[in-house]
């Protein structure tokens, strides 16, 4: 199974690590306590529809 998108891929938009584990949490809690997701992949966990936001630059870093 190929998880998408990879590390390497959010890096390429994100500074380092820190910042993408950041940035990812605090966009997943945002889900899970109810927010919409900005992107049509249907996927059930929140990480996973936070980091596709990240991807599909829906969502920066503050």
């Amino acid at each position: 199974m190929i998880i998408k998108p990879t590390v390497t891929d959010l890096l390429k938009i994100l500074d380092n690590r820190f910042e993408l584990v950041i940035v990812t949490s605090k966009r997943a809690r945002q889900i899970s306590a109810g927010s919409a997701p900005l992107t049509k992949v249907k996927e059930e966990s929140s990480v996973t529809l936070a980091a596709n936001e990240i991807a599909e630059g829906k969502v920066v870093k503050c």
